[in-house]
């Protein structure tokens, strides 16, 4: 009996867990047998190793070959563990005699000819990899700048099997190192200066930025609403490290990632058609759940345009992880999760017919209620700026004041953002958005006057305003103050975020 072992990585969402992966030789019927659970793709990929071994001029073993997969009750799937596969039967068939699998971890899938091919999730893998203490990992080369993200590992690449092979033997120079690294050039951002007249909703594209805030644009046809929704990201700063890490990986489990660009520094801007599944939007998927584009969007924007053209079951089912950051996803293999902390920019129209003006305007009140009802409730309830946009009167002339440019709002924007993650930071909490901040420590450490608050009080009274609704405001409030430079919210700032939610729709 000879036995081989070698290091992979099961991803579950963006989580991994490192696979022991053990090949045993022995005596019985010539056939090779793979255990651990492993979904289709998997499955095959016995056939995938053995053409790949033998196109490689190795010889397969002539006996009864059992591959393990440990731990072994979690199911496993995709086609990662070619490579890893094949190295570990290599060497308990003798064929190559090496203690470099050892705390290596192998990713890549295997041509029948013996390329390694790039495989979905290696940023994440390896961050898993790092976690159970491997330090070196083989990846196809394709993958390198993706994993060069990851710091603590040491890194190859690898074109062939018969290049890995040859790097088990000892030979160090088949392998290829990762290259430098580069800071990635921020993507071309749309200008705000473009936008003509609408101040009300510019004001509110600012405060939203300031504060993370979501964004419901209402209003006729060609008034700029889908123009203000995509200069949003220009006025958002470029991710964190940590942030950048964590919607890299998320793109990467997406198979969105490329070589030129595998590292996403800049905020993602993700849009979808009305007539977008429900896996597509929150996720989904046989076996295990794929992301959806609000796990696309995280840290970044979801923007849904013609949003009353969604159907409302999927409108609905963003709730939740609007208000948790998350999204977990029930499917027959198990349950993942995805982050999903982005901002939700919503714009419709205020009826179906939609004429320019509202006194144009042909819908029956009914028709106009259906219309508008497709956002519920509970989901305008978490949209904390609600805009009504006017049709334009005038391209030019001294009624429409000169746009101010995207540099100029973002830099206030900046400004009000470092002063509240300086806020919430000097208390010793990681939070660095209003949006972020739990209610109960607002109205508890962080508690306004009571004369402050008590239009609030008077809209909760009246039924006019929920709890969280109530809670959404004093985060608004606090995002005013920072863009005017107080150290805390006044009357009038709780005012203009009370008005923000109860600007109606029709």
């Amino acid at each position: 009996m000879a036995l081989g072992r070698a290091w992979s990585v099961a991803l579950f969402g963006v989580d991994g867990l490192a696979v022991e992966i053990e090949a045993d030789i022995g005596p019985g019927t010539v056939r090779t047998q793979l255990l651990g659970l492993p979904d289709a793709a998997l499955h095959e990929s016995k056939d995938r190793v053995k053409s790949a071994v033998r196109n490689s001029g190795f010889d397969w073993p002539s006996q009864r070959v059992t591959l393990g997969l440990s731990p072994a009750t979690l199911p496993k799937g995709g086609s990662g563990y070619d490579l890893a596969l094949a190295c570990a039967v290599l060497v308990a068939a003798k064929a190559v005699v090496t203690d470099r699998l050892g705390g290596t971890v192998l990713l890549g899938e295997l041509a029948l000819d013996g390329r390694v091919r790039p495989v979905r999730g290696v940023l994440p893998a390896l961050l898993a990899a790092r976690r159970a203490g491997l330090r070196r990992a083989v990846v196809p080369v394709e993958a390198l700048a993706e994993a060069a993200l990851v710091e603590g590992v040491e890194l190859l690449g690898a074109h062939t099997l018969g290049d890995v092979v040859a790097w088990l033997r000892g030979d160090d120079a088949v392998l290829v190192p990762p290259p430098e690294h580069e800071d990635p050039v921020p993507p071309p951002v749309e200008d705000l200066g473009d936008v003509v007249g609408q101040p009300e909703a510019r004001w509110a594209l600012e405060v939203a930025a300031a504060g993370a805030h979501h964004l419901l644009l209402v209003g006729p046809p060609g008034t700029g609403k889908t123009m203000l929704a995509r200069r949003l990201i220009g006025l958002l700063p470029p991710l964190s490290v940590e942030e950048a890490l964590s919607v890299t990986a998320v793109h990467s489990v997406a198979g969105l990632l490329t070589a030129g660009a595998p590292l996403v520094a800049a905020p993602p801007f993700v849009t979808l058609h009305h007539s977008t599944s429900m896996a597509a939007l929150v996720g989904g998927g046989a076996g295990l759940a794929k992301p959806g584009a609000i796990s696309r969007a995280h840290r970044g924007v979801l923007f849904l345009d013609e949003v009353c053209e969604f159907g409302q079951s999927n409108l609905d089912a963003l709730r939740t992880a609007l208000e948790d950051g998350e999204i977990q996803l029930a499917r027959r293999d198990g349950v993942v999760r995805y982050p999903a902390r982005c901002q939700l920019v919503l714009a419709t129209n205020p009826c179906p017919c939609a004429p320019p003006k509202d006194v144009d305007c042909c819908c029956r009140p009914t028709a106009r209620r259906r219309y508008l009802a497709k956002l519920s409730g509970p989901l305008l309830d978490r949209v904390d700026l609600r805009v009504r946009m006017r049709p334009l009167t005038a391209m030019t002339g001294p009624e429409v004041a000169e746009p101010e440019p995207t540099v100029l709002v973002r830099d206030r924007v900046l400004a009000a953002r470092a002063r509240a993650a300086r806020r919430w930071g000097d208390r010793g909490f990681s939070w660095r958005t209003n949006a972020e901040v739990p209610g109960p420590v607002l109205r508890r450490e962080f508690a306004l006057p009571r004369a402050d608050t008590a239009l609030l009080d008077r809209a909760l009274a009246s039924g006019a305003l929920t709890g969280r609704g109530a809670d959404r405001c004093l985060r608004v409030a606090w995002t005013l103050a920072d863009l005017a430079g107080r150290d805390r919210p006044s009357a009038d700032h709780v005012a203009a975020a009370l008005e923000f939610r109860e600007r109606r729709s029709a």
